[in-house]
């Protein structure tokens, strides 16, 4: 596994296992064959509502602690919204069956931001969580965030695949020192991913399917990729991308797919803001 080093000195693995959008019911057993297929960073969050399927599947490997990479995210609190992250966070705790997190994140970038930054500043300071980070900000959101606080988020991770590439954010979390992560790297399928003519062809010249061509152009442009996967088969698969290198022209092939816009959602689409800003979620 490759790592990579945060800007607070922490080491992530550069391909992780995502847990979003697998019922609590099945995340317990996917996590496990997660584990045994050898990822050992883990993404999960407050709002994916399978917190305590992560951690009984971590309790129950006998994976030392040490050697696990553990991601969760806060979901936008209401007021007073400094004193109800850290509520959320040792909610998130006590769920994954954990005294720290490796990275916390704010899920999204509405509501009381600072107030929430600051509960999460103060538990990593605290060693609650190891790094701290954000996701879904775009440049803007991202720059005022760092000039405004004391601690640079650790990392940003926002919808990244080869129809909607990211480069300007890229480029602006590089200059800052922000750690890029891709959700969404397969896109869902959309746009036909898994047998698009471009992918696929560049895969038949290493013997690997269009999946792991686009985790392999990920990992190559300093991504961290957490791909979602119920089928350890495929969860073995998509951690097979470190015996093959992308040539400059076929990167280049792939950047020419970027359309630049998401195939999901706006986050700066107010009926979109509204709706995020407004759900919230079960004790």
């Amino acid at each position: 596994m490759q790592h990579v080093t945060l800007n607070n000195g922490v080491e992530m693995p550069i391909l992780g296992f995502g847990v979003y959008q697998i019922p609590p019911e099945q995340t317990r057993q996917a996590v496990a064959d997660a584990l045994t297929a050898g990822y050992r960073l883990l993404d999960t969050a407050a709002a994916y509502g399978n917190e305590e399927a992560v951690g009984a599947a971590i309790k129950a490997s006998g994976i030392p602690r040490e050697d696990l990479f553990v991601t969760t995210k806060v979901w936008v609190q209401d007021a007073p919204a400094e004193e109800n992250t850290r509520q959320a966070l040792e909610t998130s705790l006590a769920k994954l069956g954990l005294d720290h997190v490796d990275l916390y994140l704010m899920h999204q970038p509405y509501g009381d931001v600072y107030g929430q930054w600051r509960a999460m500043e103060a538990a990593n300071r605290e060693g609650l969580a190891k790094a701290i980070g954000v996701a879904n900000f775009h440049p803007d959101r991202l720059l005022d965030l760092i000039l405004n606080n004391e601690i640079t988020p650790a990392v940003n991770q926002v919808e990244t695949h080869p129809f909607f590439q990211r480069a300007a954010d890229h480029a602006l979390m590089r200059e800052h020192g922000v750690r890029h992560q891709s959700w969404g790297g397969f896109a869902e399928g959309k746009n036909d991913l898994f047998t698009h003519p471009v992918l696929t062809e560049i895969g038949t010249a290493y013997d690997k399917s269009a999946a792991q061509v686009v985790l392999r152009w990920l990992i190559q442009r300093d991504i961290v990729t957490i791909p979602k996967s119920v089928r350890p088969q495929r969860m073995a698969q998509n951690l097979d991308v470190f015996d093959f290198q992308l040539t400059d022209d076929q990167m280049a092939q792939i950047a020419a797919l970027d359309t630049g816009e998401t195939l999901f959602f706006d986050h700066r689409n107010p009926e979109m803001v509204a709706w995020l800003s407004k759900r919230r979620l079960d004790s």
